[in-house]
């Protein structure tokens, strides 16, 4: 099966990048706390940050895939080899 490539549109692909250079400041800020004694509470906030970040980058390449990739997989035949790579991507989670 041929693999496609990454098909965000400009403005979600920004959004995307913004998405995570949050997620990389949030993560230095906790690398930095870690060298510190920081309370537990304020970890888990910035933790919770990445996570959340990260999650919605998923997303959004998730539902461009969606869009892009698998529904036109169906009209060249390949739909089982596309339900069958996402369900192995979706195990990672």
């Amino acid at each position: 099966m041929p693999r496609g490539h990454l098909h965000l549109e400009p403005k979600v692909r920004q959004e995307a990048r913004l998405r995570l250079l949050s997620a990389k400041g949030h993560l230095e800020g906790v690398i930095r706390m870690l060298e510190g004694e920081p309370y537990c509470v304020d970890v888990l906030k910035q933790l919770k940050a990445v996570q959340g970040a990260l999650d919605k980058v998923g997303e959004m390449v998730l539902r461009s895939h969606l869009e892009h990739h698998v529904a036109s997989a169906a009209l060249r035949g390949e739909a089982k080899e596309m339900v069958d790579e996402l369900m192995e991507v979706l195990k990672c989670r």
